[in-house]
């Protein structure tokens, strides 16, 4: 049977850099796999694009209401319709990479899982686990109850300490209210800190 990993770490952790070598790994011994990742991370556009330069197409964006499973299915499937009934053998693909997992619903989560269980496809999920108010994004919580393998990528804090918080930057300075999603790009940045750095940062508050 195969397996759901969630590898999970604070921004600048290495998470897509991860999971384009993954799938390179995959490729050049032969194997097929398929990348997604959330319809919501603009980031990109329809790519997933790693902070070291490196950027690959994903083969699907995942919308907010959709069936993870029945996409998994029709892309794996290409364009045989007799592929698409339930019975559908899915081994052609090797593994299922999916970047910025936490942006995924609880129910797209559990989708995950019975691709791994249910269709026999590895299913490897990056993403972080909390937001900048240090609050689980839904899709990461969910993930965290359920894979199979759960593995921590570590980065640095600018102490050199390890980081586990991502914080908020808005026009050079921290902020710590607003909506759990935004895209990091011109207008919002994210520093990843250690427990030290972030309450400084906040006052001596975990829940600012």
């Amino acid at each position: 049977m195969a397996k759901l990993y969630f590898r999970y770490g604070a921004m600048n952790s290495g998470k897509s850099t991860a999971l384009l070598q993954v799938a390179f790994n995959y490729e050049e011994r032969g194997q097929r796999v398929l990348l997604a990742k959330p319809g919501i991370d603009t980031k990109g556009d329809t790519s997933i694009v790693s902070r070291l330069g490196v950027e690959r197409e994903v083969d699907f964006l995942i919308p907010h209401d959709a069936d993870v499973r029945s996409l998994v299915r029709q892309h794996a499937a290409g364009d045989d319709p007799e592929a698409l009934l339930e019975h559908v053998d899915m081994a052609p693909v090797a593994c299922l990479l999916v970047d910025e997992a936490q942006f995924l619903t609880p129910e797209q989560a559990d989708g995950l899982f019975r691709i791994a269980v249910l269709d026999d496809i590895p299913v490897l999920a990056y993403g972080i686990r909390t937001d900048f108010r240090t609050q689980a994004f839904p899709g990461a919580a969910r993930l965290l109850e359920i894979a199979h393998s759960l593995e921590e990528l570590k980065t640095i804090c600018r102490c050199g300490r390890k980081a586990v918080f991502n914080t908020r930057i808005v026009g050079g300075h921290f902020v710590f209210d607003g909506g759990q999603v935004a895209i990091d790009g011109e207008e919002v940045q994210y520093e990843s800190l250690c427990g030290s750095c972030y309450l400084q940062e906040t006052g001596g508050t975990l829940n600012p």
